[in-house]
């Protein structure tokens, strides 16, 4: 069972999906119906597929004809998949769907928002490690549906030297030659957060530099100390607000946090439509 099968089973036994007392006691077994996702605020979609999957496994049968897919630009009132079955699999599957999808859309919503604010720069946004326990693979994946790019996926994919990293090996310099001696196939990236932390780490040239907590003005003078075959990355207390400020710096990218660790779910709703009993829908003959 993979990663995705596993997280759904998960899911759906966390809701009791298959014991839905309220759904058992007011529709009868063989009832059937359409089922419509609509938006109901404009964004970036994420989670259509995780969300096909979450009703395939909760009933192999349900029809599902799905008009947007993920990346998709949506706009409020746009029907997104249209969903034709058994109309208590239908409402079973719909929270646990739902909550994947306005959570998924929301950080592609909001990756988005980052990335057209910086157009007409060579500036890309990047996302962090801070994410949702177990859900890091998906949030990751809806950052690329918005329009951005993955940082390093967990620990063993790069080395990140912060300040406690440095701390622990009494220097910039000790620090950025130790990892280079661990493991060369990975990139290797250290935090500064002065100029003269920069410049040290120009000499022993690193892969990525990342400017933490600097103006943009503080930024854009490091730029200037920076050789291009180094990588500059800039983040923390980067908002909407002053993110071109960052990007006319001149820096590579920017590391957003916010995008997945303080994303608004976009607004998302299911209704269903009872299928007469006497239609040929209905007809299991």
């Amino acid at each position: 069972m993979s990663y995705i099968d596993k997280l759904i089973a998960l899911a759906l036994l966390e809701d009791a999906a298959y014991e839905d007392l309220t759904a058992q006691a007011t529709i009868l077994p063989l009832q059937r119906g359409i089922a419509r996702i609509t938006a109901k605020a404009k964004g970036t979609l994420s989670g259509c597929e995780l969300a096909q999957q979450v009703f395939h496994t909760l009933d192999s049968s349900i029809q599902q004809q799905w008009l947007k897919k993920d990346g998709d630009a949506i706009q409020v009132g746009d029907v997104l998949v249209e969903l034709t079955g058994n109309m208590r699999s239908l409402l079973a599957a719909e929270r646990t769907a739902l909550n994947f999808m306005q959570h998924l859309s929301g950080i592609a919503t909001a990756t988005h928002n980052f990335v057209n604010c910086l157009i007409g720069t060579n500036c890309l946004v990047a996302d962090t490690r801070k994410t949702t326990p177990g859900l890091r693979l998906l949030e990751k994946k809806a950052v690329i549906h918005g329009g951005g790019i993955n940082h390093r996926m967990d620990l063993a994919s790069g080395m990140l030297i912060k300040e406690n990293h440095i701390e622990g090996s009494g220097s910039i310099s000790d620090a950025i030659h130790a990892c280079f001696q661990y493991n060369r196939d990975v990139w290797v990236e250290v935090e500064c957060e002065t100029q003269d932390e920069v410049k040290e780490a120009v000499q022993v040239c690193p892969d990525i530099i990342l400017l933490d907590n600097m103006t943009p003005e503080q930024v854009r003078l490091c730029r200037q100390l920076v050789p291009d075959s180094i990588l500059l990355e800039a983040s923390g207390n980067i908002t909407l607000d002053n993110a071109r400020l960052y990007a006319e710096t001149g820096v590579n990218r920017i590391a957003i946090g916010a995008i997945t660790h303080s994303a608004t779910a976009l607004d998302l709703s299911m209704l269903v439509q009872a299928i007469p009993m006497n239609s040929a829908a209905n007809d299991d003959s």
